[in-house]
């Protein structure tokens, strides 16, 4: 057998969705469950898993070069959150008291607040200041047992500012454990010097910021805010097909606020994913079902910003068989908040989401929305050795237990990343 860098042992259960691809609807409720479980590790990844007594039977003869005990805890693929807006200058908690008035989110960008706000905070700061507010998100991520993160851009709404903020995440993926998927968002609002100029806004992304952002290849993906007052389906189209010209594949802030057509737009165009989806009609998702787009869900926006209404998860798992994926949106606006495990409390709440459907849509699920599902997003052999290690007994605890960090530790790629609640660097 040769030699193994890890042996993970004394697993008291071990939940994960099954296979590489996504889950579709009835699907993400299909996980696979191993009491009294193993993982064997080899190069980063995960190299024999199954009942504890199988693997050490499989294993006999082989060197070890390292053994962990979990001591009875649950353990999952690593968690994945699909849609943040990592890199940014300033918090927003100056809104607060328009929010709980009840001043709508446009109301609050017209008045030169929300994101404009967050873009006059982050042209000022230096990339250094950038560097080290995204670190400290990224670790409290870590804690949260999070293992992979996109990050947007979309807070320069310049050139150089949105570059700024892309390469902080570059280089953030080469020094923190966490990997980083990155996302040029140039078109999140129309800055202040092109207002009421918003086409010739929309042609300085096409012709400068995203060949650029591709030359030096900054970005993966290519996002823009498809809603009423900020980008129309018309710019929105011109922006993503650009970026797909670039090498950039599309993913859309869709009817987060009023029924745009973003949904209908994702399909139109292949984009991996849609996002918010709020406002989304059945029509659109029924769009989103017929060319596969990941649905991104983000319980924790509608929660803090105080709304009645949800996007419809059990409609799209139940009626459309969508493959539904988990995000916080971290962002200094609509919703601060690095704790996935908040999302899963409130897509348990709001999204009557079940425990299975929600271990699935912050996995592999969100996995695929970042085109990663080969590499992460389930325990199977040959794929990173990504893992949570949660102090509860079962998933349902998660989101009953709530309020509360539930991570013990977080093996990413092979390495002890997070042990006994603290981040370890170098491992145990």
């Amino acid at each position: 057998m040769g030699k193994f860098d890890m042996l993970i042992t004394g697993i008291g259960r071990m939940v994960t969705p099954p296979g590489n691809s996504p889950r579709f609807g009835a699907e993400m409720k299909e996980v696979r469950e191993i009491v009294d479980a193993a993982v064997a590790i080899r190069d980063g990844r995960i190299a024999l898993f199954g009942a504890e007594q199988d693997v050490r039977g499989a294993l006999a003869g082989a060197d070890i070069v390292q053994s962990l005990d979990v001591g009875g805890r649950m353990v999952t693929p690593g968690l994945v959150d699909p849609h943040t807006h990592l890199v940014h200058g300033g918090s927003r908690e100056h809104e607060l008291a328009l929010k709980r008035a009840g001043v709508p989110y446009l109301d609050i960008l017209a008045q030169g607040g929300g994101i404009l706000s967050t873009v006059k905070r982050t042209r000022a700061a230096s990339e250094e200041a950038l560097y080290e507010k995204a670190r400290r998100s990224l670790s409290e991520m870590l804690l949260n047992g999070v293992t992979t993160v996109e990050a947007k851009s979309g807070y320069g709404l310049a050139l150089e500012d949105e570059l700024k903020q892309l390469r902080v995440a570059k280089r953030l993926n080469e020094t923190h454990p966490i990997d980083i998927v990155s996302t040029f968002m140039g078109a999140h609002a129309v800055p202040p010097e092109f207002k009421g100029r918003s086409d010739a806004f929309v042609e300085l992304i096409v012709t400068e910021m995203l060949p650029r952002v591709a030359q030096e290849g900054l970005a993966e993906f290519c996002d823009v805010f498809c809603e009423q007052g900020v980008f129309s389906i018309e710019q929105s189209r011109e922006i993503l097909l650009a970026g797909k010209r670039c090498g950039l594949r599309p993913k859309i802030h869709a009817d987060e606020i009023v029924p745009l057509g973003g949904a209908e737009l994702s399909a139109e165009v292949g984009a991996i994913s849609a996002e918010h989806l709020l406002a989304a009609t059945d029509d659109g998702l029924a769009a989103l079902a017929a060319r596969g787009v990941v649905p991104v869900l983000l319980p924790g926006t509608s929660f803090n910003l105080g709304l009645s209404r949800h996007a419809r998860a059990r409609d799209m798992i139940d009626k459309y068989a969508l493959p539904v994926a988990l995000s916080t949106d971290y962002n200094p606006g609509s919703c601060p908040t690095e704790s996935i495990q908040l999302i899963i409390m409130l897509a348990s709440l709001n999204l009557k989401m079940t425990p299975e459907e929600i271990l699935t849509a912050c996995t592999l699920n969100a996995a695929n929305a970042l085109d990663r599902g080969a590499d992460i997003g389930s325990i199977e052999i040959g794929k990173r050795a990504d893992l949570t290690v949660f102090n509860a007994p079962n998933l349902a605890y998660l989101p009953y237990h709530f309020g509360v960090n539930h991570t013990y530790g977080v093996i990413k790629n092979g390495h002890v990343a997070v042990w006994d609640r603290k981040e370890v660097g170098a491992g145990v």
